[in-house]
């Protein structure tokens, strides 16, 4: 007897595995839109490619010995500073194909005290503006979002803003030098007291974004529904904030090394026997006008590091802009004839 073959029935996916795939698809999306909107504005191309340089050649300085001697083009120990072999090289090389940035007045290769102290200024960079960050974000979120007249939360709100309006009452690199010079020179005083003077313009940025986001009808929306004030906090307001303040920390951490630099250049920021650009520029300064590649290496290290990142930072503004985004999207899209991601 024939038996009838049931014909095989195809199992429905679970309803969760097409999730990933989607997600995976929305990043890819996102991922190539960015980069079509990178190629579309060839300012902020150049500020990212500079940055990532400039990030990746300081770790491989730092943490790669090796690796740095490849950077650095020869055999030249460029730890521990100033230890850089001085007196290897014939004194006063102007630029060349075997030193870059020539030779100072000791004989030490000129590129490697630049890139030697490249780790050291960018960290300080990082480090200042991402700690100024998390202070003056989180007392900013305070002073906006629990700003009730009347109340504890409104006290505690008044009394930060009134401790950063004296703050910032004062010029930031006086205000920097002197507590430098109260502290005695060292790299941890130094950071601590620009540190000091830095955390008020988040403040300031964090609470006024804080307060235009309040009186969103969605979060007026969320409120009348019910929503608990922790919930809007981190749901609505915290989200919000990241794109103004990504924006701002890319263009601050320039703004750092820049004071930084000036700290240690008028003799209270880091030791000379740390490399740092600022240190440089203070035992340069008297070759000046007989070896002016020395100074001018410097500067131009200073000049195209903060370059690069206010250039990006000009360029995050548009891309985490809803708005401008669609706007560089388009015209990204319409530039290469290809079609919308």
């Amino acid at each position: 007897m024939a038996t009838a073959t049931v014909p095989a029935t195809k199992v429905p996916a679970a309803p969760g595995s097409a999730v990933p795939a989607r997600r995976r698809g929305r990043v890819g999306a996102n991922v190539l839109l960015v980069l079509r909107i990178l190629a579309a504005n060839p300012l902020t191309l150049a500020g990212f490619i500079v940055v990532v340089i400039v990030s990746v050649a300081a770790l491989l300085i730092a943490i790669v010995p090796a690796v740095s001697l490849l950077i650095l083009g020869h055999s030249v120990s460029v730890l521990p500073y100033p230890a850089l072999d001085a007196g290897a090289f014939l004194p006063g090389q102007a630029p060349s194909a075997a030193h870059l940035f020539g030779t100072d007045a000791s004989g030490a290769d000129v590129f490697s005290n630049v890139a030697t102290a490249l780790p050291t200024d960018l960290g300080i960079g990082f480090s200042v503006a991402g700690i100024s960050l998390i202070i003056g974000t989180l007392l900013g979120l305070v002073a906006g979002f629990w700003d009730a007249p009347g109340s504890l939360s409104g006290l505690a709100s008044t009394s930060i803003m009134r401790i950063t309006d004296i703050f910032l009452s004062f010029p930031t690199l006086v205000l920097a030098l002197a507590i430098t010079a109260a502290w005695g020179r060292g790299e941890i005083q130094s950071e601590l007291a620009v540190i000091v003077t830095w955390w008020p313009f988040y403040v300031r940025l964090t609470r006024g974004e804080v307060l235009s986001i309040k009186v969103q009808p969605y979060v007026i929306a969320a409120r009348a529904a019910g929503v608990s004030e922790s919930r809007i906090l981190f749901r609505h307001v915290v989200r919000n904030l990241l794109e103004p303040l990504a924006v701002y920390f890319s263009l601050d951490v320039g703004t750092v090394i820049v004071t930084y630099s000036t700290i240690s250049y008028v003799g209270v920021g880091v030791p000379p026997s740390i490399p740092e650009w600022g240190n440089l520029m203070y035992s340069y300064q008297d070759s000046l006008l007989t070896q002016p590649w020395t100074v001018l290496s410097v500067t131009a290290a200073i000049f195209i590091t903060v370059l690069g990142f206010s250039l990006l930072g000009d360029g995050l503004r548009d891309i985490l802009d809803p708005r401008s985004r669609r706007i560089l999207a388009s015209t990204a899209v319409a530039g290469t004839g290809g079609e919308r991601p």
